[in-house]
């Protein structure tokens, strides 16, 4: 599940990975054991407005019972002994290695100057590393490995991180077990050397560095004392100033919930900060999980006075998402009154957003990202599943696309301010990630060669896109993947996909090796744009919102009879995949329509709605799926409470329910509960598994190895549940 919309780039990529490679847990045809352990049932009843809601496994709220420990440690220790014994696991497993091993993977490219920096991962290493190097030529230097700098006996991994303007200092973020909240650290580039500031407390944030290069502003949680609610973890969170080589408890706020007593922020709000060497402001962002935010602007240099003198520029009322300067021009990325975006220019000496000038309309394409370069504006549109970037002129506003070296979806890369062009990416389904830049003089665009091509072959694999018709009326966009010569005749085992929530779209292409073991034995997989998700745009993510939930699972229903219409499976060979948010679609989809799917996985899912409110991410996502402190909130969230719909006696598909134990976002005991449920009410005799990650979290900091073995449990079950049978 989203926790803020701070980073929407960073967002897409971290569902996509979810989606492809979290696939945790599997069946297996013995084992000792051959039941998973029964959950006793102590019934919980709770009345909202009126209705009365029962609960049979509330105890398992509480992560910290010895009995709730005991419970889920014998159900994991179960699926995993039923998992090993899955005859296709081991060679699944060895080919995922072959397919992780056959390349350096580099992600996140950012430049400083002459410096380039960037996380790498080495085929026989298990984790992401931050490295630099002086050119596109010169050879690499390690700056971070987050192993190696805590000395605990935990595993840690990389979070986010940023550069000093001078390209002197690196400040990050590391957590331990996946947990994603943890400290931020700051490594000295020149040396290596470990400066020694240390600021706990700290959740998808590393700072954005001040003018001076010796001071940054970044987001810290409050300090609870204990015993306080689990919901009050991620609310009033405020932006501090930190000075090198101060101690973070005596650093300012600046911004943030009761900091300035001329500025109302509710406490269920994130705030952040952003600055950037060419400019003479510093931003501060309001957001939640929706698009939309709210933006202020001070002088870098009145950051030292108390309070900040912040001035508000942008209003949730104005439809916002993003924003980008050059010189005194604001240019905004909004949804107001144009539900697939548009970019306006404003003043931002003098704003006046009643006032804008339209420089870019998306039209049938959706807007999703800009940078305001000094050549030209270049924006990001996806259209048709598929992304695209523009070079727009400042003066005449003419639009053209750029000229790409080869087809794919290309995505804007981090560019410095002050360049003119702009890196990006080039991939396609089939295709490895590429790293460009273009040149607005010559027109043409240069690889980098800083991401390695990837030697394996994937010419025998073939995809497609369709659209099924909903129950509405209305076209669901799919991706249809699979091995070149496929025979429709309804038997091919089959993975579809979904997510559906917070505007993010996962129809786009990505380079999909991760999926060859599966599409390499016949499988199909399936990505589906339902509605709730972003590939129209605003206007689509709202139509899968609140109370409009239910359309994200009967689109997806729709999906799943369009495929089996068009004779590429059928329900006995149909598995569902999703994640995080995405287990409301899948624990909807099965709780619906049961003989519809022959499997289904739900991956560190969302299954307990109308409980989410109660836990520490709950209230900030309150804007996506309501609040049950009101009726149209309350009757929102029972129809989107897949584990509530659960009934005896039903013949539900086979399931995998995963959690990673320190997930931050989505708490351990959906799952929990959603097995007892279905381990208790269905009579299909088909396997009902909870897998349990001791040293994981939401999936973004595992491992590896953790990954392969996700993923290898998953495609054994679903090759098991779902293969052609005689």
């Amino acid at each position: 599940m989203k926790q803020s919309f701070m980073n929407i780039i960073w967002s897409l990529l971290f569902v996509k990975l979810l989606i492809c490679t979290l696939f945790l847990v599997s069946i297996a045809p013995t084992n000792a054991q051959n039941t998973p352990p029964k959950a006793r049932v102590e019934n919980v009843i709770d009345e909202y407005f009126g209705v009365k809601i029962t609960d049979p496994y509330r105890w398992m709220e509480n992560l910290k019972s010895d009995e709730v420990q005991k419970w889920m440690k014998a159900q994991a220790t179960y699926a995993d002994a039923y998992l090993q014994k899955l005859p296709m696991r081991g060679d699944i497993l060895k080919r995922l290695d072959e397919v992780d091993s056959a390349s350096v993977v580099v992600n996140g490219i950012r430049q400083r100057g002459n410096l380039f920096f960037y996380t790498r991962r080495a085929p026989d290493e298990q984790d992401f590393k931050l490295y630099v190097r002086e050119g596109l030529t010169s050879a690499e230097r390690l700056l971070v490995d987050p192993n190696k700098i805590v000395n605990d006996g935990k595993r840690y991994s990389l979070g986010v991180w940023n550069i000093s303007f001078d390209g002197k200092y690196v400040s990050f973020s590391i957590a331990a077990g996946g947990a994603e909240n943890g400290e931020i650290r700051v490594v000295e580039v020149a040396t290596g050397r470990d400066t020694g500031d240390r600021i706990d407390r700290i959740r998808n944030s590393s700072g954005t560095w001040l003018p001076d290069n010796k001071s940054f502003l970044y987001t810290r949680l409050q300090k609870l004392p204990d015993g306080a609610p689990a919901n009050e973890k991620y609310q009033k969170r405020r932006v501090y100033l930190h000075i090198l080589g101060t101690d973070s408890e005596t650093d300012k706020p600046v911004f943030g919930n009761e900091v300035n007593p001329n500025i109302n922020i509710e406490p269920r709000f994130s705030t952040s900060a952003r600055t950037d060497p060419n400019w003479k402001y510093v931003f501060a962002r309001v957001s939640d999980v929706s698009p939309n935010s709210e933006y202020y602007v001070a002088p870098i240099e009145m950051l030292n006075q108390t309070p900040v003198p912040w001035r508000k520029v942008v209003s949730f009322d104005d439809e916002v998402t993003a924003f980008d300067i050059r010189g005194d021009d604001l240019y905004l990325l909004t949804f107001k009154n144009t539900p697939r975006y548009k970019i306006v220019r404003a003043s931002l000496s003098k704003p006046d957003l009643s006032k804008t000038e339209t420089i870019f309309t998306a039209g049938e394409a959706v807007a999703v990202r800009m940078a305001a370069q000094p050549d030209a504006l270049y924006v990001e549109t996806l259209d048709g599943g598929n992304y695209r970037i523009h070079r727009v002129d400042y003066k005449t506003k003419k639009s053209e696309p750029l000229k790409l070296p080869y087809e794919g979806a290309a995505g804007i890369e981090v560019t410095e301010s002050n360049t003119d062009g702009i890196y990006f990416s080039l991939v396609s389904w089939t295709k490895s990630n590429a790293h460009f830049k273009y040149d607005p003089k010559t027109g043409k665009s240069t690889l980098t060669n800083l991401i390695p091509p990837y030697p394996l072959n994937m010419s025998g694999i073939e995809f497609t896109s369709a659209k099924a018709k909903s129950y509405d009326g209305t076209m669901i966009p799919l991706v249809i993947i699979y091995k070149k010569g496929l025979k429709r005749d309804g038997t091919n085992p089959t993975l579809m996909s979904g997510y559906g929530a917070y505007g993010v779209e996962i129809t786009s292409p990505y380079f999909a090796s991760n999926l060859l073991p599966w599409l390499e034995r016949g499988g199909v997989f399936v990505f589906t744009g339902i509605r709730g998700g972003g590939e129209y745009g605003e206007e689509w993510h709202l139509a899968g919102k609140q109370k409009a939930k239910p359309n994200t699972w009967k689109d997806f229903i729709a999906c799943a009879e369009y495929l089996i219409a068009e004779k590429y499976t059928s329900p006995t060979h149909l598995g569902i995949e999703g994640t995080s948010a995405g287990g409301i679609l899948i624990s909807n989809a099965i709780a619906e329509r049961p003989e519809l799917f022959g499997a289904a996985i739900i991956n560190v899912g969302m299954t307990n709605a109308l409980r989410s409110e109660t836990t520490a991410n709950g209230i900030p996502n309150i804007s996506e799926f309501g609040s049950f402190k009101t009726e149209e909130g309350f009757r929102a969230l029972l129809a989107m409470d897949g584990y509530l719909k659960i009934t005896d006696g039903v013949k539900y598909p086979a399931v995998i329910l995963t959690t990673g134990i320190n997930d931050p976002r989505v708490d351990p005991w959906n799952a929990a509960k959603m097995a007892a449920r279905l381990q208790a009410a269905s009579i299909s005799g088909k396997p009902v598994l909870l897998r349990v990650d001791y040293d994981a979290g939401h999936g973004g900091g595992s491992t590896k190895a953790q990954d392969q073995a996700s993923a290898a449990d998953t495609y054994a079950f679903l090759f098991e549940q779902l293969r052609r049978r005689k």
